[in-house]
């Protein structure tokens, strides 16, 4: 976890892979969706040359200089490096310009009020010792973005996660939270969720802090010793509702260009997705006199955290007062955009983006995936610049205001949604490294090709980053669920490292959700207990995430790698079989739920006849098997259509829009309504469950089994 690999270990490996590719008696491994796997193999190995380590962290060292904000004058400065080395690769760049609904605080106050003698340890200031950069007067103050202004004194109710069955938990335990300050640690959910369901529970404030037992000393040592959370940390954050529609909050579903008149958006006070209680964070230093001296009964032994006092729930003695300024304005934001056209197919777009703009200098998030973006452009410039062109055209692009609501990419996605009918895929990056720990989500129908990216790309450990990654998934099972990992697995392939499903909280949820383009997220991970905070920088970065940069240098050919592929393949290399065997795999989860819910075929909470939908998954998998046996023999002049189906198939997924929810168009796959973060699989066929309805059920059921019906002739159809 703490090693350090010099760069002539990479070096040398690399060069050990490389020689073992081209010895002349070494059979060439086939790459699926390829013809001349060895003419792939050499394209790939002198893009892996590139990346560099060293050149990654000077990016990073750069780009993490100054605070960047979105709309700051320094995120204009992190847009403008990024295009020049767009243009230094041959990238033909743009830089496109919106004006969305942004919050800055003009005040934040929260002060202990009761009981006498209270004193917070306030006012919140980011503060440990020796650290280089928490003192940059450009740093902007801890707080929420999304959040209402609002003044307002009241008794504090501690509400553990703020999630749904934690406010119910209040409720039974007679505790009411109308009119009160609802205070409750990060963690478990979507900041926005827990705004919901306290304005939801008819809170009148809610205050955000994080708890020592989550991501703080009682996981290690804090910094500047230890990579976790120091007492000062406060994690700023969006609690815009992105669970209902992502983008600016007042333009769903239109882009907001600056030429959009204001009669064409929608009035902020009705946003749907806009918070209507003022919402604040604090250090665990400010909430922790908060909580010691909170009343009522203990709170239950699971809404403990690693503070060294008893929880109790309130509601008072203390009372608090909260202040919100929250200065609102429609703000100039910035994408940059590059593009390599394509020889064969220049309408076809592979598109692969990071995000840009930071809470504060964000190391990790999001500037360690913009380095590792910029190294793999430089590895597609160096091929560029030998003459090489892709058959597909590649676009990269690195968003804006993704912090505030995934805005940049979605007002993107929305204004060029008719040239996106054309997109073969997107790929996404956001926390590029955190640690040394490789990870990946992606739909159903690209996690096979991730494995496969990985088995190209080496490791600084040694091997390659699946090895490593296999290895890792290996050692975290539980001894006892070493012969039944087949059935807790994520994916439908036994013995295989784990590939997530895509929820939401990054840039890939427009692509996916709203428009149907399949996409995947890569990221490496470790113990990163600054998220959001001042303390997210180059320092801590260089401590103990990656002192050589050498997971950045993995990190870029990842990237690259994949957008190699794809803007290459012969066949689109998707996999719809295994789409149709996951789907599956989920109906009978969900059939088992909703028996064990009570729901009957022949009673008054009637049970959804599950078979036509399992028969829809097993036709989409079949048709999926028959491509892929027909993609190796289909003629060259056939191949066109066959891709046309393979990216049209995911589109056809796409429904009439989740119930209240209509922005989300996916059927298969969406964040939670409740979770915010975390994929749930057949939401609306989920969350009717949720609600215990089989009537809704029934007919999101009905609406899935179309959508895979749809899929499946799509497939059908090209062959």
């Amino acid at each position: 976890m703490n090693c350090v690999f010099r760069s002539g270990v990479v070096l040398g490996l690399f060069a050990s892979l490389l020689s073992a590719q081209q010895a002349p008696n070494q059979p060439v491994q086939p790459i699926p969706g390829f013809r001349d796997a060895a003419a792939e193999h050499k394209l790939e190995s002198r893009f892996l040359a590139v990346p560099d380590a060293k050149l990654a962290g000077q990016h990073l060292r750069t780009l993490t200089s100054e605070p960047h904000i979105a709309g700051s004058p320094e995120d204009r400065k992190t847009a403008d490096y990024v295009a020049q080395k767009f243009r230094d690769a041959g990238l033909d760049v743009r830089i496109d310009t919106y004006k969305v609904w942004l919050n800055l605080p003009k005040e934040i106050l929260v002060e202990a009020t009761a009981p006498a003698g209270l004193k917070m340890r306030g006012p919140t200031r980011e503060h440990v010792e020796g650290d280089p950069y928490q003192d940059d007067a450009r740093v902007v103050m801890p707080f929420n973005g999304g959040s209402a202004s609002g003044e307002v004194e009241a008794e504090i109710v501690y509400a553990n996660y703020a999630r749904p069955e934690d406010f119910k938990k209040l409720r039974e335990m007679g505790v009411d939270v109308r009119g009160k300050i609802v205070l409750a640690r990060y963690g478990q959910n979507f900041r926005g969720v827990k705004a919901l369901t306290a304005q939801e529970a008819g809170a009148a404030g809610l205050i955000l802090y994080s708890d020592p037992i989550d991501d703080g000393y009682v996981r290690g040592d804090a910094y500047p010793k230890g990579p976790y959370r120091p007492a000062t940390s406060v994690q700023r954050g969006s609690t815009q509702f992105t669970f209902e529609y992502a983008g600016d909050a007042t333009t769903p579903g239109i882009a907001s260009t600056p030429e959009l008149p204001l009669s064409q958006r929608t009035p902020p006070e009705k946003a749907a997705s806009l918070t209507k209680v003022p919402v604040t964070p604090l250090s665990y230093a400010d909430a922790s006199p908060l909580l010691e001296k909170l009343g009522g009964p203990e709170s239950p032994r699971d809404w403990q955290g690693g503070l060294p006092f008893t929880y109790h729930i309130g509601a008072g003695p203390v009372r608090v007062h909260m202040k919100l300024v929250q200065q609102y304005s429609y703000t100039t934001i910035w994408n940059v955009i590059g593009t390599l056209k394509g020889t064969a197919q220049p309408d076809a777009l592979v598109i692969a983006g990071n995000h840009r703009d930071a809470w504060v200098y964000g190391a990790v998030d999001p500037s360690s995936g913009t380095a590792a973006m910029l190294e793999a452009v430089h590895g597609i410039g160096a091929l560029v610049k030998s003459g090489w062109r892709p058959r597909r055209t590649i676009v990269f692009a690195s968003w804006d205001a993704e912090e505030q609501g995934m805005i940049g990419s979605t007002e993107y996605a929305e204004q060029y949604a008719k040239q996106l009918q054309n997109a073969v895929a997107y790929f996404n990056m956001d926390v590029g490294v955190a640690g040394p720990d490789f990870g990946a989500s992606g739909v159903p129908s690209l996690k096979g090709f991730l494995r496969d990216v990985t088995k190209a790309v080496p490791s600084p450990k040694g091997g390659t980053v699946y090895e490593v990654w296999k290895a890792q998934s290996e050692a975290r099972k539980h001894p006892s669920e070493q012969g039944s990992f087949d059935e807790r697995r994520a994916d439908a392939e036994a013995d295989d490292v784990r590939v997530g499903d895509l929820g939401s909280g990054s840039d890939y949820s427009a692509f996916l959700q709203h428009l149907g383009v399949p996409s995947t997220d890569v990221g490496s991970g470790g113990p990163y207990g600054v998220y959001h905070s001042v303390f997210d920088n180059y320092a801590w970065f260089t401590r103990f995430a990656d002192p050589e940069f050498v997971y950045e240098q993995e990190m870029a050919r990842v990237f690259g790698i994949q957008v190699l592929r794809m803007s290459q393949a012969d066949a689109l290399p998707f996999d719809y079989d295994l789409y149709g065997r996951e789907v599956r795999r989920h109906l009978e989860k969900a059939e088992k739920r909703a028996r064990a819910l009570g729901w009957t075929a022949d009673g008054s909470r009637k049970l959804p006849n599950f078979d036509a939908a399992l028969a829809a998954a097993d036709r989409l998998a079949a048709a999926g098997r028959a491509l892929e046996q027909a993609s190796g023999t289909v003629p060259a002049a056939k191949l066109p259509r066959l891709n046309a189906s393979l990216m049209q198939a995911e589109r056809a997924l796409l429904g009439k829009g989740l119930p209240h929810r209509t922005w989300f168009r996916h059927t298969v796959f969406a964040p939670g309504e409740y979770t915010g973060y975390a994929a749930v699989v057949l939401p609306a066929v989920s969350e009717a469950m949720d609600h215990d309805d089989p009537a809704t059920a029934a007919e999101s059921l009905e609406e899935v089994t179309a959508a895979l019906q749809r899929a499946a002739t799509v497939l059908e159809a090209a062959l």
